[in-house]
């Protein structure tokens, strides 16, 4: 009897093995990047160029690299820190308000068109920003709005994956009869929404959040055709800027400030991670019709 349970429990065991292993790799190779950014972000000049991506230097350079990637060209990064923070308040707050208005809008009320509304964005999501980015450009060029701050804003307000993500989670998180019955005590639509309906919808709009947050603060491309001017650059455009700098004939060795710089990019995001996980939660409307 023991033994016939072992040989059915094995296969099991087995498995559960095999998904072990298998996470493992996968968290190695996501943490991996980060790890090598934090090793070297620790190292001079010299030692990043003499030394294993992975072990440390001989001179712990931490603090003075960060110092030097703020003062270095006049503290240009700082500039480009402020204008990606620009861009994703800008952006990606109003990308998910728009998104969140426009979804529950198009859950909650019945109108004409709605199943064309619906193909579109499905439609829209099917299309990779990539290939609208130069149309996109040559539509900002011809009502003069390249190298300005706009031409990354602007689109960044377009979330049709959100829209879709709200009309979906809204459809389900928000019970027809609270809206019935805030109608029936004389609540305008508008007060519903912000008053009951929002904080129903919280954790689709932190998924919607995080998902803009980071779309706008990883964007490249499209900054990088809209804008002409470093003043106005975001981190992606402006640490790969340094990159082209650091080879070539010419080249200023500064690889350890754009490790640095790097690893500084992505502290904002964790951040926001850490902060808005605690709103991301499920099954706020059970039970909220009883």
């Amino acid at each position: 009897m023991t033994s016939s349970l072992t040989v059915r429990k094995s296969p099991m065991h087995r498995k559960s093995n095999l998904l072990t292993a298998v996470m493992i790799v996968f968290v190695i190779y996501s943490l991996l990047p980060l790890v090598y950014l934090v090793v070297n972000s620790t190292k001079s000049q010299g030692d990043l160029l003499s030394t294993f991506g992975l072990s440390f230097g001989s001179s712990f350079d931490f603090f003075s690299n960060i110092a030097s990637v703020f003062t270095y060209n006049n503290g240009i990064f700082l500039q480009w820190f402020a204008n990606t923070l620009l861009y994703v308040v800008v952006g990606a707050g109003g990308a998910t308000l728009l998104a969140t208005i426009a979804g529950y809008g198009i859950a909650k009320f019945n109108f004409s068109g709605k199943r064309a509304i619906f193909a579109i964005v499905i439609g829209s999501i099917a299309i990779p920003g990539t290939a609208l980015a130069v149309p996109t450009f040559l539509l900002f060029s011809s009502v003069g709005l390249t190298n300005t701050p706009w031409a990354v804003i602007i689109p960044s307000l377009v979330s049709p994956f959100g829209l879709y993500l709200i009309w979906t989670y809204t459809v389900e998180a928000v019970p027809q009869e609270i809206l019935e019955a805030a109608r029936i005590d004389g609540a305008g639509e508008f007060r519903i929404f912000f008053s009951i309906a929002s904080r129903l919808l919280a954790p689709g709009i932190v998924t919607v959040l995080l998902f803009a947050i980071v779309a706008t603060w990883n964007n490249y491309f499209l900054p990088l055709i809209m804008l002409s001017d470093p003043a106005w650059y975001p981190l992606t455009v402006g640490l790969s800027q340094w990159n082209s700098q650091s080879t070539g004939t010419a080249a200023d060795p500064i690889q350890n400030l754009i490790v640095t710089g790097s690893l500084i990019t992505i502290v904002p995001i964790v951040i926001a991670f850490l902060v808005l996980q605690r709103y991301w939660q499920s099954g706020l409307a059970a039970g909220s019709v009883k």
